[in-house]
């Protein structure tokens, strides 16, 4: 499409160009010819032409439910999330504008940040959710999407029975579950509010090669949830990823910061700097309009040649 966006754009311009030299004194002045960057002016609208028929072109075949690759048939790296899903992760008290959002919500977008920089090719993605115990959601799933589902205000504390939030229970059931798996192959991260009693931690198994503590919900001021006072414990959480061999992240603002998101064992090489096919797409629409939406503005004001400079003849003296 881009080709032939740029033939068609390329044979109106030959034909334009035929016309404009008949009338050039008309369109120039004195001079009959234009400035000297116009000559580039056909070239450039060619490849605004082309550059906007291949950035729609990109956007509307582009599918985002789709995976961009199609998963490998055995994993090489794994994502282990450990999400509290206790009723204090549906206050209403997290991210960074005025409007909050709940805290389960916000953890799901800075999940997703994590994502966007995995190859999901290689990658299985397993979550853990505890509450008054411990239950695996979802082992071994390629599907992001169905991972930013559970995040959408999904009430997953109806499964558990109400209780004490049992931090330590979802560690445990993460460990068993990670033991099977190559050493230094995955990733672990732990999204809670710190409501929940002091975690006593099991040995990491060998396979988690990096550990997140992502604490979510504001650290200063407690909601009253189920008769008791709630928000983000940052001491325990410190305590948690210093025990685990983690960092922790007061998430409750800020995003992941780009230093932790690169240092990950599992981020596969220039991950930060890949583009994806959307970006790509949205990139060369915005190019090709932009060349095409200011070429004749330009033209209109710095197209016409200077007439040249004819020195007067010097008066003699009288």
């Amino acid at each position: 499409m881009a080709l032939v966006a740029a033939l068609v754009v390329a044979l109106a311009e030959a034909l334009h160009a035929r016309r404009v030299r008949r009338v050039a004194r008309l369109a120039f002045g004195p001079v009959g010819r234009p400035a000297r960057w116009v000559v580039a002016a056909p070239f450039l609208r060619c490849v605004g032409a082309a550059a906007t028929a291949a950035g729609a072109a990109v956007l509307a075949a582009y599918d985002p439910i789709e995976t961009d690759v199609p998963p490998a048939p055995r994993a090489s790296r794994q994502l282990l999330v450990c999400l509290d899903v206790s009723p204090s992760m549906h206050v209403v008290d997290a991210g960074p504008d005025a409007q909050k959002v709940s805290r389960t919500r916000w953890a799901g977008e800075l999940v997703g940040t994590i994502l966007d920089r995995l190859d999901m090719k290689d990658t299985r993605i397993t979550l853990v959710g505890f509450y008054g115990k411990a239950l695996p959601i979802l082992v071994d799933t390629t599907d992001r999407h169905v991972v930013a589902n559970l995040f959408d205000g999904l009430r997953l504390d109806v499964a558990f029975e109400p209780g004490r939030t049992d931090l330590s229970a979802g560690v445990r059931l993460a460990f068993e579950l990670a033991k099977p798996w190559a050493p230094r192959s995955a990733t672990l991260v732990v999204i809670t509010d710190g409501d929940a009693e002091r975690a006593a931690i099991p040995s990491v198994p060998s396979s988690i090669a990096d550990t997140i503590v992502i604490g979510v919900g504001d650290p200063l001021r407690a909601t009253v949830v189920s008769g008791h006072s709630s928000r983000q414990d940052e001491w325990s959480l410190k305590d948690l990823a210093s025990r685990l061999g983690g960092h922790y992240h007061q998430g409750n603002r800020l995003h992941l910061p780009t230093a932790v998101l690169d240092g990950l064992t599992m981020l596969r090489p220039n991950a930060s700097r890949s583009i994806g096919e959307r970006t790509a797409g949205l990139v060369l629409l915005a190019v090709g309009c932009g060349l095409l939406g200011l070429l004749g503005p330009a033209l209109a004001l710095a197209g016409r040649g200077r007439a040249p400079v004819i020195d007067a003849p010097a008066r003699s003296p009288s």
